[in-house]
């Protein structure tokens, strides 16, 4: 008797047990009796009554993400496959419907998910899904949105994570994407050889004209050098010629000082011997001397030479000419 009534209790104990059960946070427990539904018990410690009340399910209410990968093709004919991420969950006021009304809610996403990027995708050419994916993600969840909301879902975001062409494809857009740099650079390096260049001509073109003016000013200031020079001179009684074969032989000689004050200078001056500059000096002298002789007898013999004046006729030499009379 004792032993029975011992297995009485703790049979009695654990039924009593049975009529407390908890629910964890951002949960729910679906209550059924007697195989129906009863009622929707969220988080913390609940009780049922034992054996006529049992836990239908729990339903997970916190932010759930799935997966989508889709192959499809583009409307250049090019198959692409991309991945579709959708964050969902369970709207807490409909777990009913979320419960009792879908048998696999995650196959039926998938298949709104093909759906709606099979009739999307196949619009747009390759490059056009590449700049267009937030649209063709905003399109998924607008279609989800009105179909799961029935169902008690609530679709909280979708992002199209990756888009994976063929390998042929990819490598035929690398292709195309190094060559459109190496023709950026090409024109790139063109400009930069065109700047260097126009530079370089501007430069040349700068530094022959200083060049150009420098060795005008040093001229104009040498010839300014031997006008001071024969004035000097003719102040001492030299005359013109006298004094530009003078200047014109001591320009010899600085001009031979300065080549032998160069140790490396191969040039040879010819003539080179001590009588050139005496023989120069005189050379000059005789030719301006022979200038001036030959200046001074043109300028006798065109005084010499004059015009002839004409012969003008004497007065009444007209009147004694009489003209003939007819016999």
């Amino acid at each position: 008797m004792n032993t029975a009534l011992i297995i009485l209790l703790v049979f009695g104990f654990f039924i009593f047990m049975s009529s407390f059960f908890t629910v964890k946070q951002q949960s729910s427990v679906v209550i059924e009796r007697f195989g129906k539904f009863l009622s929707v018990r969220n988080s913390g410690l609940q009780l049922k009554i034992p054996i006529v009340d049992r836990i239908a399910g729990r339903v997970n209410l916190k932010i759930q993400q799935l997966d989508v990968i889709i192959e499809t093709k583009t409307k250049d004919n090019v198959f692409i496959k991309m991945k579709v991420s959708v964050q969902f969950k369970v709207i807490q006021e409909k777990v009913y419907d979320a419960f009792y009304k879908l048998e696999y809610p995650h196959d039926q996403i998938t298949a709104y998910v093909f759906d709606v990027v099979r009739a999307e995708v196949p619009k747009l050419k390759l490059d056009d899904v590449f700049e267009r994916k937030d649209d063709i993600a905003i399109a998924v969840k607008r279609e989800l949105n009105e179909a799961m909301t029935t169902y008690g879902y609530d679709i909280i975001n979708t992002l199209v994570t990756d888009i994976d062409p063929d390998i042929q494809v990819k490598n035929a857009m690398n292709r195309i994407n190094a060559a459109d740099r190496e023709k950026t650079a090409a024109e790139f390096e063109a400009e930069s050889s065109r700047i260097r260049i126009v530079a370089k001509a501007k430069a040349e073109a700068e530094s022959k004209r200083l060049q150009g003016q420098g060795i005008a000013d040093q001229r104009r200031e040498i010839a300014r050098g031997l006008v001071e020079s024969v004035e000097v001179l003719n102040n001492v009684g030299i005359n013109s010629q006298e004094a530009s074969a003078l200047i014109v032989v001591t320009q010899h000689y600085d001009t031979l000082q300065a080549i032998g004050a160069d140790a490396n200078s191969n040039l040879i001056l010819l003539p080179n011997s001590p009588q050139a500059g005496s023989d120069m000096l005189n050379n000059m002298v005789a030719s301006f001397t022979a200038s001036n002789q030959v200046g001074e007898m043109m300028k006798k013999h065109n005084k010499k030479v004059e015009k002839p004046k004409p012969i003008q006729p004497q007065s009444g030499y007209e009147d004694d000419i009489q003209p003939e009379t007819k016999q």
